[in-house]
Protein backbone atom coordinates (compact mmCIF):
# COMPACT_ATOMS: atom_id res chain seq x y z
CA UNK A 1 0.00 0.00 0.00
CA UNK A 2 0.97 3.63 -0.39
CA UNK A 3 -0.57 6.88 0.78
CA UNK A 4 -0.65 10.34 -0.81
CA UNK A 5 -1.42 13.37 1.36
CA UNK A 6 -3.65 15.61 -0.73
CA UNK A 7 -4.78 17.89 2.10
CA UNK A 8 -4.71 18.70 5.81
CA UNK A 9 -0.92 19.16 5.72
CA UNK A 10 0.23 22.36 7.42
CA UNK A 11 -3.42 23.32 7.81
CA UNK A 12 -6.62 22.07 9.45
CA UNK A 13 -8.56 22.12 6.18
CA UNK A 14 -8.80 20.21 2.92
CA UNK A 15 -8.59 16.68 4.37
CA UNK A 16 -7.89 14.18 1.57
CA UNK A 17 -5.79 11.02 1.71
CA UNK A 18 -5.38 8.79 -1.34
CA UNK A 19 -4.74 5.17 -0.33
CA UNK A 20 -3.61 2.70 -3.02
CA UNK A 21 -3.46 -1.05 -2.58
CA UNK A 22 -2.79 -3.07 -5.72
CA UNK A 23 -5.29 -1.83 -8.27
CA UNK A 24 -7.60 -0.32 -5.63
CA UNK A 25 -7.66 3.44 -5.01
CA UNK A 26 -9.72 4.93 -2.20
CA UNK A 27 -9.94 8.51 -1.00
CA UNK A 28 -10.27 8.94 2.76
CA UNK A 29 -12.11 12.23 3.25
CA UNK A 30 -12.76 14.73 0.48
CA UNK A 31 -12.69 18.18 2.04
CA UNK A 32 -12.48 21.79 0.97
CA UNK A 33 -9.50 24.00 1.69
CA UNK A 34 -10.38 27.12 3.68
CA UNK A 35 -8.50 30.13 5.03
CA UNK A 36 -5.50 31.57 3.20
CA UNK A 37 -5.96 32.31 -0.51
CA UNK A 38 -3.09 30.03 -1.52
CA UNK A 39 -4.93 27.18 0.19
CA UNK A 40 -8.32 28.04 -1.28
CA UNK A 41 -6.81 28.07 -4.76
CA UNK A 42 -6.13 24.34 -4.35
CA UNK A 43 -9.89 23.78 -4.53
CA UNK A 44 -9.74 24.90 -8.15
CA UNK A 45 -6.71 22.79 -9.11
CA UNK A 46 -6.97 19.32 -10.64
CA UNK A 47 -6.34 16.35 -8.41
CA UNK A 48 -3.22 14.31 -9.25
CA UNK A 49 -5.50 11.34 -9.84
CA UNK A 50 -8.48 11.38 -12.17
CA UNK A 51 -11.74 11.19 -10.16
CA UNK A 52 -12.96 8.39 -12.47
CA UNK A 53 -10.00 6.24 -11.36
CA UNK A 54 -10.96 6.43 -7.67
CA UNK A 55 -12.88 3.32 -6.62
CA UNK A 56 -14.48 4.70 -3.45
CA UNK A 57 -14.47 7.50 -0.90
CA UNK A 58 -14.71 6.95 2.85
CA UNK A 59 -15.74 9.97 4.93
CA UNK A 60 -14.83 10.29 8.58
CA UNK A 61 -17.49 12.97 9.14
CA UNK A 62 -19.62 15.65 7.50
CA UNK A 63 -17.80 18.92 8.17
CA UNK A 64 -17.00 20.65 4.88
CA UNK A 65 -13.25 20.51 5.45
CA UNK A 66 -13.73 16.73 5.19
CA UNK A 67 -16.68 16.41 2.77
CA UNK A 68 -17.10 19.66 0.85
CA UNK A 69 -15.08 18.67 -2.24
CA UNK A 70 -17.40 15.74 -3.04
CA UNK A 71 -19.65 17.68 -5.47
CA UNK A 72 -16.56 18.55 -7.54
CA UNK A 73 -15.30 14.96 -7.43
CA UNK A 74 -18.60 13.63 -8.77
CA UNK A 75 -18.98 16.42 -11.31
CA UNK A 76 -15.51 15.59 -12.64
CA UNK A 77 -16.15 11.89 -13.12
CA UNK A 78 -16.14 9.94 -9.85
CA UNK A 79 -18.67 7.08 -10.01
CA UNK A 80 -17.81 4.90 -7.02
CA UNK A 81 -19.52 4.65 -3.65
CA UNK A 82 -19.13 7.16 -0.82
CA UNK A 83 -19.02 5.25 2.47
CA UNK A 84 -19.74 6.93 5.81
CA UNK A 85 -21.82 6.52 8.94
CA UNK A 86 -25.59 6.92 8.79
CA UNK A 87 -25.58 10.22 10.70
CA UNK A 88 -22.84 11.58 8.44
CA UNK A 89 -25.03 10.86 5.41
CA UNK A 90 -27.96 12.66 7.04
CA UNK A 91 -25.76 15.67 7.77
CA UNK A 92 -24.27 15.69 4.27
CA UNK A 93 -27.80 15.85 2.88
CA UNK A 94 -28.01 19.20 4.69
CA UNK A 95 -24.46 20.54 4.41
CA UNK A 96 -23.54 19.82 0.81
CA UNK A 97 -26.57 21.40 -0.93
CA UNK A 98 -26.33 24.33 1.46
CA UNK A 99 -22.65 24.75 0.56
CA UNK A 100 -23.46 24.73 -3.17
CA UNK A 101 -26.27 27.22 -2.66
CA UNK A 102 -24.03 29.58 -0.66
CA UNK A 103 -21.29 29.41 -3.29
CA UNK A 104 -23.83 30.32 -5.97
CA UNK A 105 -25.22 33.18 -3.87
CA UNK A 106 -21.74 34.56 -3.17
CA UNK A 107 -20.86 34.49 -6.87
CA UNK A 108 -24.15 36.17 -7.77
CA UNK A 109 -23.60 38.83 -5.08
CA UNK A 110 -20.07 39.48 -6.35
CA UNK A 111 -21.34 39.90 -9.91
CA UNK A 112 -24.21 42.14 -8.84
CA UNK A 113 -21.94 44.43 -6.80
CA UNK A 114 -19.00 44.14 -9.21
CA UNK A 115 -16.33 43.49 -6.56
CA UNK A 116 -14.75 40.32 -7.98
CA UNK A 117 -11.71 40.46 -10.27
CA UNK A 118 -13.26 37.57 -12.22
CA UNK A 119 -15.75 38.52 -14.94
CA UNK A 120 -18.03 36.84 -14.24
CA UNK A 121 -17.38 35.35 -10.82
CA UNK A 122 -18.26 31.63 -10.88
CA UNK A 123 -19.06 29.33 -7.97
CA UNK A 124 -16.72 26.43 -7.25
CA UNK A 125 -19.81 24.24 -7.63
CA UNK A 126 -23.54 24.62 -7.30
CA UNK A 127 -26.49 23.15 -5.46
CA UNK A 128 -27.29 20.68 -8.25
CA UNK A 129 -23.72 19.36 -8.17
CA UNK A 130 -24.09 18.74 -4.45
CA UNK A 131 -27.44 17.00 -4.81
CA UNK A 132 -26.03 14.71 -7.49
CA UNK A 133 -23.17 13.71 -5.19
CA UNK A 134 -25.70 12.46 -2.62
CA UNK A 135 -26.75 9.70 -5.04
CA UNK A 136 -23.42 7.94 -4.51
CA UNK A 137 -23.58 7.64 -0.71
CA UNK A 138 -23.61 4.18 0.90
CA UNK A 139 -24.00 4.65 4.68
CA UNK A 140 -22.62 1.94 6.97
CA UNK A 141 -23.26 1.09 10.64
CA UNK A 142 -20.47 1.55 13.15
CA UNK A 143 -18.50 -1.61 13.82
CA UNK A 144 -19.74 -3.45 10.71
CA UNK A 145 -16.89 -4.27 8.26
CA UNK A 146 -17.35 -3.47 4.56
CA UNK A 147 -15.08 -4.30 1.66
CA UNK A 148 -13.63 -2.15 -1.10
CA UNK A 149 -11.80 -4.52 -3.41
CA UNK A 150 -9.07 -6.19 -1.35
CA UNK A 151 -9.46 -3.69 1.50
CA UNK A 152 -11.56 -4.41 4.58
CA UNK A 153 -12.83 -1.22 6.26
CA UNK A 154 -14.56 -0.50 9.54
CA UNK A 155 -15.88 2.70 11.13
CA UNK A 156 -15.76 3.41 14.87
CA UNK A 157 -17.37 6.25 16.83
CA UNK A 158 -15.02 9.22 17.21
CA UNK A 159 -17.21 11.62 19.21
CA UNK A 160 -16.62 15.14 17.79
CA UNK A 161 -20.00 15.58 16.01
CA UNK A 162 -22.94 13.36 15.06
CA UNK A 163 -21.72 10.49 12.90
CA UNK A 164 -18.01 11.27 13.28
CA UNK A 165 -15.85 8.20 12.84
CA UNK A 166 -12.34 6.92 12.88
CA UNK A 167 -11.53 4.43 10.13
CA UNK A 168 -9.46 1.25 10.15
CA UNK A 169 -8.41 -0.29 6.83
CA UNK A 170 -6.99 -3.80 6.65
CA UNK A 171 -5.03 -4.54 3.49
CA UNK A 172 -3.52 -7.84 2.31
CA UNK A 173 -0.27 -7.32 4.22
CA UNK A 174 -0.72 -4.30 6.52
CA UNK A 175 -3.33 -2.10 8.21
CA UNK A 176 -3.81 1.63 8.63
CA UNK A 177 -6.12 3.74 10.77
CA UNK A 178 -7.33 7.28 10.19
CA UNK A 179 -8.32 9.13 13.33
CA UNK A 180 -10.67 11.57 11.64
CA UNK A 181 -11.37 14.39 14.09
CA UNK A 182 -11.14 12.95 17.60
CA UNK A 183 -13.75 14.17 20.06
CA UNK A 184 -13.37 15.15 23.70
CA UNK A 185 -13.12 12.24 26.11
CA UNK A 186 -15.52 13.84 28.60
CA UNK A 187 -17.72 16.01 26.40
CA UNK A 188 -21.08 17.00 27.98
CA UNK A 189 -23.01 16.15 24.81
CA UNK A 190 -21.10 13.77 22.54
CA UNK A 191 -20.10 10.25 23.53
CA UNK A 192 -16.41 9.53 24.08
CA UNK A 193 -14.40 8.30 21.08
CA UNK A 194 -14.09 4.52 20.77
CA UNK A 195 -10.66 3.30 21.99
CA UNK A 196 -8.12 3.15 19.20
CA UNK A 197 -7.51 -0.33 17.80
CA UNK A 198 -3.93 -1.39 16.96
CA UNK A 199 -2.83 -0.81 13.35
CA UNK A 200 0.46 -0.88 11.51
CA UNK A 201 0.09 2.79 10.58
CA UNK A 202 -1.92 5.73 11.88
CA UNK A 203 -2.93 9.07 10.32
CA UNK A 204 -3.62 11.36 13.27
CA UNK A 205 -5.20 14.80 13.48
CA UNK A 206 -3.40 17.48 15.51
CA UNK A 207 -5.75 20.49 15.63
CA UNK A 208 -4.99 21.12 19.31
CA UNK A 209 -1.67 19.32 19.36
CA UNK A 210 0.15 22.19 21.06
CA UNK A 211 -2.31 23.14 23.79
CA UNK A 212 -4.62 22.12 26.58
CA UNK A 213 -8.21 23.28 26.72
CA UNK A 214 -8.87 25.96 29.33
CA UNK A 215 -10.26 24.19 32.43
CA UNK A 216 -12.64 27.11 33.06
CA UNK A 217 -16.33 26.28 32.72
CA UNK A 218 -17.52 27.52 29.27
CA UNK A 219 -21.01 27.93 30.75
CA UNK A 220 -19.66 30.60 33.11
CA UNK A 221 -17.69 32.34 30.35
CA UNK A 222 -20.63 32.40 27.93
CA UNK A 223 -22.98 33.71 30.62
CA UNK A 224 -20.55 36.49 31.55
CA UNK A 225 -20.11 37.68 27.95
CA UNK A 226 -23.85 37.68 27.24
CA UNK A 227 -24.70 39.48 30.52
CA UNK A 228 -21.98 42.13 30.11
CA UNK A 229 -22.97 42.83 26.50
CA UNK A 230 -26.67 43.05 27.29
CA UNK A 231 -25.94 45.38 30.23
CA UNK A 232 -24.37 47.95 27.90
CA UNK A 233 -27.26 47.62 25.44
CA UNK A 234 -25.33 45.54 22.94
CA UNK A 235 -25.76 42.52 20.70
CA UNK A 236 -23.74 39.31 21.09
CA UNK A 237 -22.99 37.86 17.66
CA UNK A 238 -21.65 34.30 17.76
CA UNK A 239 -20.22 32.93 14.52
CA UNK A 240 -20.81 29.21 14.83
CA UNK A 241 -20.33 26.00 12.92
CA UNK A 242 -23.81 24.81 12.03
CA UNK A 243 -23.06 21.22 12.99
CA UNK A 244 -21.80 20.51 16.48
CA UNK A 245 -20.94 23.97 17.83
CA UNK A 246 -24.38 25.52 17.30
CA UNK A 247 -25.98 22.65 19.21
CA UNK A 248 -23.52 22.99 22.09
CA UNK A 249 -24.26 26.72 22.30
CA UNK A 250 -28.00 26.07 22.34
CA UNK A 251 -27.53 23.52 25.13
CA UNK A 252 -25.51 26.03 27.19
CA UNK A 253 -27.97 28.87 26.60
CA UNK A 254 -30.82 26.64 27.76
CA UNK A 255 -28.82 25.85 30.91
CA UNK A 256 -28.07 29.53 31.55
CA UNK A 257 -31.70 30.53 31.23
CA UNK A 258 -32.87 27.68 33.47
CA UNK A 259 -30.40 28.79 36.15
CA UNK A 260 -31.38 32.44 35.79
CA UNK A 261 -27.82 33.41 34.84
CA UNK A 262 -28.95 35.29 31.74
CA UNK A 263 -32.31 37.07 31.46
CA UNK A 264 -35.08 34.69 30.50
CA UNK A 265 -36.60 37.31 28.18
CA UNK A 266 -33.33 38.05 26.38
CA UNK A 267 -34.00 37.21 22.71
CA UNK A 268 -31.78 34.47 21.30
CA UNK A 269 -31.84 33.78 17.55
CA UNK A 270 -30.49 30.85 15.58
CA UNK A 271 -29.93 32.26 12.10
CA UNK A 272 -28.81 29.19 10.18
CA UNK A 273 -31.34 26.98 8.42
CA UNK A 274 -28.65 24.33 8.19
CA UNK A 275 -28.07 24.40 11.95
CA UNK A 276 -31.82 24.07 12.54
CA UNK A 277 -31.99 20.94 10.40
CA UNK A 278 -28.85 19.52 12.00
CA UNK A 279 -30.24 20.08 15.50
CA UNK A 280 -33.32 17.99 14.66
CA UNK A 281 -31.07 15.02 13.84
CA UNK A 282 -30.03 14.70 17.48
CA UNK A 283 -33.36 13.00 18.17
CA UNK A 284 -32.79 10.49 15.35
CA UNK A 285 -29.18 9.59 16.24
CA UNK A 286 -29.33 9.42 20.02
CA UNK A 287 -26.68 6.67 20.24
CA UNK A 288 -24.09 9.23 19.11
CA UNK A 289 -24.59 11.58 22.09
CA UNK A 290 -25.44 11.71 25.79
CA UNK A 291 -28.59 13.87 25.75
CA UNK A 292 -31.94 12.47 26.82
CA UNK A 293 -35.02 12.96 24.68
CA UNK A 294 -36.06 15.83 26.96
CA UNK A 295 -32.57 17.32 26.71
CA UNK A 296 -32.81 17.25 22.92
CA UNK A 297 -36.17 18.99 23.05
CA UNK A 298 -34.83 21.72 25.35
CA UNK A 299 -31.83 22.28 23.08
CA UNK A 300 -34.08 22.54 20.03
CA UNK A 301 -36.23 25.23 21.67
CA UNK A 302 -33.45 27.34 23.24
CA UNK A 303 -33.55 29.92 20.43
CA UNK A 304 -36.01 31.52 18.03
CA UNK A 305 -35.45 30.17 14.54
CA UNK A 306 -34.74 32.66 11.76
CA UNK A 307 -36.05 31.10 8.57
CA UNK A 308 -36.14 33.67 5.82
CA UNK A 309 -33.61 36.11 4.38
CA UNK A 310 -36.06 38.90 5.22
CA UNK A 311 -36.08 37.91 8.90
CA UNK A 312 -32.28 37.78 8.86
CA UNK A 313 -32.07 41.30 7.41
CA UNK A 314 -34.61 42.57 9.95
CA UNK A 315 -32.34 41.46 12.81
CA UNK A 316 -29.68 43.87 11.61
CA UNK A 317 -32.08 46.79 12.15
CA UNK A 318 -32.92 45.87 15.74
CA UNK A 319 -31.32 48.19 18.30
CA UNK A 320 -31.74 46.15 21.46
CA UNK A 321 -29.82 43.49 23.44
CA UNK A 322 -30.00 40.04 21.89
CA UNK A 323 -27.89 37.02 20.99
CA UNK A 324 -27.47 35.91 17.37
CA UNK A 325 -25.93 32.53 16.55
CA UNK A 326 -25.18 32.26 12.83
CA UNK A 327 -22.94 30.27 10.51
CA UNK A 328 -20.12 30.14 9.67
CA UNK A 329 -17.84 29.44 12.62
CA UNK A 330 -14.74 31.13 11.18
CA UNK A 331 -16.73 33.92 9.49
CA UNK A 332 -15.74 32.64 6.06
CA UNK A 333 -19.25 32.91 4.58
CA UNK A 334 -22.95 32.61 5.31
CA UNK A 335 -25.43 34.87 7.07
CA UNK A 336 -23.05 35.82 9.88
CA UNK A 337 -21.17 38.09 7.46
CA UNK A 338 -24.19 40.37 7.18
CA UNK A 339 -24.44 40.51 10.98
CA UNK A 340 -20.76 41.40 11.24
CA UNK A 341 -21.30 44.23 8.77
CA UNK A 342 -24.20 45.47 10.89
CA UNK A 343 -22.78 45.05 14.40
CA UNK A 344 -18.96 44.91 14.33
CA UNK A 345 -18.68 48.71 14.14
CA UNK A 346 -20.43 49.41 17.48
CA UNK A 347 -18.39 49.26 20.72
CA UNK A 348 -21.46 48.13 22.70
CA UNK A 349 -21.59 44.82 20.83
CA UNK A 350 -19.53 41.67 21.20
CA UNK A 351 -18.33 39.28 18.52
CA UNK A 352 -17.85 36.00 20.34
CA UNK A 353 -15.94 33.21 18.62
CA UNK A 354 -16.63 29.77 20.01
CA UNK A 355 -13.99 27.60 18.40
CA UNK A 356 -10.71 27.24 16.55
CA UNK A 357 -9.98 29.91 13.93
CA UNK A 358 -7.81 28.69 11.05
CA UNK A 359 -5.12 31.01 9.75
CA UNK A 360 -6.28 33.29 6.96
CA UNK A 361 -9.92 33.41 8.06
CA UNK A 362 -11.77 36.53 9.18
CA UNK A 363 -12.17 34.90 12.58
CA UNK A 364 -8.42 34.55 13.01
CA UNK A 365 -7.90 38.15 11.90
CA UNK A 366 -10.43 39.48 14.41
CA UNK A 367 -9.06 37.38 17.26
CA UNK A 368 -5.63 38.74 16.31
CA UNK A 369 -6.84 42.31 16.83
CA UNK A 370 -7.62 43.43 13.27
CA UNK A 371 -9.18 46.88 13.24
CA UNK A 372 -11.05 46.15 10.04
CA UNK A 373 -12.07 43.13 8.01
CA UNK A 374 -13.02 42.79 4.35
CA UNK A 375 -16.55 41.53 3.65
CA UNK A 376 -18.14 41.45 0.19
CA UNK A 377 -15.41 43.64 -1.25
CA UNK A 378 -15.73 46.35 1.43
CA UNK A 379 -13.78 47.04 4.62
CA UNK A 380 -15.78 46.91 7.86
CA UNK A 381 -14.48 48.61 11.00
CA UNK A 382 -14.19 46.39 14.08
CA UNK A 383 -15.04 48.45 17.16
CA UNK A 384 -17.06 45.76 18.94
CA UNK A 385 -15.43 43.75 21.70
CA UNK A 386 -13.97 40.55 20.25
CA UNK A 387 -13.88 37.55 22.58
CA UNK A 388 -13.20 33.84 22.23
CA UNK A 389 -14.28 30.80 24.19
CA UNK A 390 -11.76 28.27 22.99
CA UNK A 391 -12.63 25.41 25.33
CA UNK A 392 -15.90 24.65 23.53
CA UNK A 393 -13.93 22.81 20.89
CA UNK A 394 -15.18 19.42 19.75
CA UNK A 395 -11.55 18.31 19.27
CA UNK A 396 -9.52 16.47 21.87
CA UNK A 397 -6.65 18.58 23.18
CA UNK A 398 -3.05 17.35 23.40
CA UNK A 399 -3.51 15.63 26.77
CA UNK A 400 -6.74 13.93 25.69
CA UNK A 401 -5.10 12.83 22.45
CA UNK A 402 -2.24 11.16 24.34
CA UNK A 403 -4.76 9.47 26.61
CA UNK A 404 -6.72 8.19 23.59
CA UNK A 405 -3.58 6.93 21.87
CA UNK A 406 -2.45 5.17 25.02
CA UNK A 407 -5.46 2.87 24.80
CA UNK A 408 -4.17 1.32 21.57
CA UNK A 409 -1.68 -0.89 23.40
CA UNK A 410 0.61 -1.90 20.53
CA UNK A 411 2.64 0.84 18.89
CA UNK A 412 2.11 1.46 15.17
CA UNK A 413 5.14 1.31 12.90
CA UNK A 414 4.64 4.97 12.11
CA UNK A 415 2.25 7.83 12.91
CA UNK A 416 1.56 10.52 10.31
CA UNK A 417 0.62 13.79 11.99
CA UNK A 418 -1.83 15.86 9.90
CA UNK A 419 -4.77 18.28 10.22
CA UNK A 420 -2.96 20.90 12.27
CA UNK A 421 -1.15 24.20 11.90
CA UNK A 422 2.63 23.59 11.71
CA UNK A 423 3.31 24.42 15.37
CA UNK A 424 0.50 22.16 16.59
CA UNK A 425 1.51 19.22 14.40
CA UNK A 426 5.16 19.42 15.44
CA UNK A 427 4.28 19.78 19.13
CA UNK A 428 2.12 16.66 19.02
CA UNK A 429 4.84 14.78 17.14
CA UNK A 430 7.32 15.68 19.85
CA UNK A 431 5.01 14.59 22.69
CA UNK A 432 4.18 11.26 21.08
CA UNK A 433 7.84 10.50 20.43
CA UNK A 434 8.86 11.52 23.95
CA UNK A 435 6.02 9.93 25.92
CA UNK A 436 4.94 6.94 23.85
CA UNK A 437 8.20 6.38 21.95
CA UNK A 438 6.30 5.97 18.68
CA UNK A 439 7.88 6.89 15.35
CA UNK A 440 6.17 10.01 13.94
CA UNK A 441 6.32 11.98 10.71
CA UNK A 442 4.68 15.29 9.69
CA UNK A 443 4.05 14.91 5.93
CA UNK A 444 4.16 17.63 3.29
CA UNK A 445 1.41 18.43 0.80
CA UNK A 446 1.29 15.85 -2.04
CA UNK A 447 3.90 13.66 -0.31
CA UNK A 448 3.68 9.96 -1.14
CA UNK A 449 4.73 7.36 1.44
CA UNK A 450 5.04 3.61 1.09
CA UNK A 451 3.37 1.44 3.73
CA UNK A 452 5.40 -1.81 3.67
Amino acid sequence: MNLTFLGATGTVTGSKYLLRSGAVKILVDCGLFQGYKQLRLRNWAELPVAPAEIDAVVLTHAHLDHSGYLPLLVRDGFRGKIYCSEATFDLCKILLPDSGRLLEEEAEYANRHNYSKHKPALPLYGERDAERALDFFAPQPFGAPFEIGELRCELALAGHILGAASLRVQGPTSSISFSGDVGRLRDPIMVAPTPLRPSDYLVLESTYGDRRHDPADPLVLLGQVVRDTAARGGVTVIPSFAVGRAQTLLYLIDQLKRRGEIPGLLPVYLNSPMAVDATALYQKHRADHRLSRAGCEAMCHAAKIVNSVEESIALNRRQMPMVIIAASGMATGGRVLHHLKAFAGDHRNTILFAGFQAGGTRGAAMIGGAGEIKIHGEYVQVRAEVRQIDNLSAHADADEMLEWLGGAGLAPKRVFITHGEPAAADALRHRIEEQLHWDCHVPDYAEVVELP
